[in-house]
Parts: C-alpha cells; structure tokens; sequence
C-alpha cells in the first residue's frame, strides 16, 4: 500500500521537495524524504554517468550490479514509498516567496520549498582519438571502481596531470605490467622516478596519437612517432566538471579543484544557497555510488529536519494567532 503523504503547504501544487537529478544520490535522497512523508519529486534525464559500465563496485549487498538496473531499483523503491519521478530535464530555476519554481524544458513547472541538486559531473576527457570511444569499458579512471577487472593485464596511464604518478603507483597494485605514458603529464621528481623503477614501471615519453582499437576493443596506444604498446586498459584523469548552472542561476558560487569543479556543500549537504542542498558527485568529485547514496541519505534527512522545524515555526504562529483572535473576540 502507497504511504499517505503529507502536504503541509498551503498551495496544494507546492511540493515538498523538487530533486533534481536520479541517480544513487537523488533517489536515496528521495527514498529519505518519501519515508518521511514529503511530497518530492524527481526530475531525472536518464543519463547516469556510470551508464556504460558493466557494473558498479564497492556496493554492499549490491557488488557488480548492472547500474541501469540499480537505478531501476531504486525508481521503483522511491515510488513505493509516494515519491514521484519525471523523466525530464529542468532548464532553469528561480527563487520565489514560498520556495523555488523549476521551469523543464518540456514547458513543465515544478515549485517546491526545498531543492537538492543531484546533479552528477561531466567527465571532460583528454583529446585523444579512442579514449571516448571506449570510455567505461576499456578506459578507466578510478582503481576502486574498475580496476580489479583489469587486475594482471598490460595497463597503460595516460598522463594529463601531475597526478598520473598517483594513479600509476594505485594501478601498480593490480598488475606487473603498467606504463606510464606521460603525453601532458610533468615528468616525476627524483623521489617519483625512484619509485616507478623500484616497482618495475615502464615510462615512456613523448605524445600519444590515440588509443587503437579494433571496434570495441582496445588494441594498443600508439605515439604521434608511431610507436605502438599493445595494451589491454588504459586509465587517464578526466577534469570533472560538476553540473552547477541551476546553482548558480540561484548566485551560488562554484568552487575550482586542480580536478575539476564542484559545489561546497556541509556534511549533511547543505550549501551557501539557503534551502538548496548538494548530494553526489555535485558536491564530492570523488565519491563512488555507495557514497554518493549515503550523501543522499544524509540531505535527506537533513531537509525533513529543516521541514518540521518550519512547519512546527508556522503551527506555533498559527496557534498564538488564534489564541490572540479568541481572546480579542471575548
């Protein structure tokens, strides 16, 4: 049975809470706040940006699942509990008297008293033909999501940043055979170069023309002199870039990260914008999908926190209001 939700505003169209974004963040957050008995609803494009993964990792319970279908799981969860989702998209957002009101790029409008924004990031990859191509497959960035799958295999680091040294010394766990290419990357320091010949790393200068592959499958990196290094993964640093528009439309600031940019939000999610929270990779560039659902957890417990303490604001107002009018009238 569909839990009775409660409508504590005034404007029956005002919802509760409007999330924006229905991944593992949005929709714990959504879970939260629906197990709460608020009036929320996702708005959601569909575009996890885990999509091309085999399966998600470090997940309790849930180890490898496929992430379409965790995010089909949690949809149906959230709905169990009266939470609505939209699939959509929302164009712009602006602050109102009571809240906030959402405008979709179907035409649709959505107000709510709360927002959090689950927004995700994008992953801006280095310009290097076949790296899109087989991103989420056969190019990796993170260790801890991807990298066992690789375990044992010839890796190659494709340098783009000082922090390819980092990556290659994590990737150094999982197999015997990983090259560094540096392509951007600065060259190691004295103390960088004695590691990498300590753990047997080859590296290998010089700019990298593309990553070969034959269809879906990785074949090789290949330099601009024509050197070919038969591969069987490649791990780069994208910049991530956290979807911020609809944050800063309402003037909140960006903060800048040599990885990318993301929102500053506090432990429980709540940002410098009042009544907007963060949740997920807005927030945290670095957090895995069982992470990013507890940041949700956390915003939503947060957010029906800030609720009753409004709601219980207005029933006291209300009450002293009455009792003035009763005590007026006699």
């Amino acid at each position: 049975m569909t839990p009775t939700t409660h409508h504590t505003a005034t404007d029956p169209t005002l919802h509760d809470v409007v999330v924006v974004g229905g991944g593992a963040a949005g929709l714990s957050a959504a879970v939260t706040l629906a197990r709460s008995l608020r009036d929320v609803v996702v708005v959601d494009a569909g575009e996890p940006r885990n999509a091309p993964a085999a399966g998600a990792h470090n997940l309790l319970g849930r180890e490898g699942v496929s992430p379409l279908a965790l995010l089909e799981a949690g949809r149906a969860e959230a709905r169990a509990y009266g939470a609505q989702v939209r699939d959509g998209r929302v164009a712009s957002v602006a602050r109102t008297d009571d809240g906030f009101t959402l405008t979709l790029t179907d035409g649709g409008v959505l107000t709510a008293r709360r927002l959090v924004l689950a927004t995700g990031l994008v992953d801006e990859l280095p310009d290097v033909p076949g790296v899109r191509e087989l991103w989420g497959t056969h190019v990796l960035h993170c260790p801890y999501c991807h990298g066992y799958e690789v375990r044992g295999r010839w890796i190659g680091v494709l340098g783009t940043s000082p922090n390819a040294l980092h990556q290659t010394l994590l990737l150094r766990q999982l197999s015997d055979d990983v090259t560094l290419f540096l392509h951007e990357s600065p060259e190691p320091d004295d103390e960088g170069w004695e590691q990498l010949a300590a753990l047997g790393v080859r590296v290998v200068t010089g700019r990298v023309r593309e990553v070969a592959r034959d269809g879906e499958c990785l074949r090789a990196v290949v330099l601009e002199d024509g050197h070919v290094f038969p591969v069987n993964a490649v791990a780069v640093q994208p910049r991530f870039v956290a979807r911020t528009e609809l944050y800063e439309q309402l003037g909140g600031e960006v903060t800048e990260h040599p990885f990318g940019s993301f929102i500053t939000r506090d432990p429980a999610g709540a940002t410098t914008v009042p009544g907007v929270w963060a949740a997920g990779n807005a927030g945290d560039l670095t957090a895995m999908v069982g992470a990013a659902a507890a940041q949700g957890v956390m915003a939503g417990a947060a957010i029906n926190a800030d609720l009753v303490q409004e709601d219980v604001r207005s029933a006291v107002a209300a009450r002293r209001r009455s009792l003035t009018s009763t005590g007026a009238a006699s």
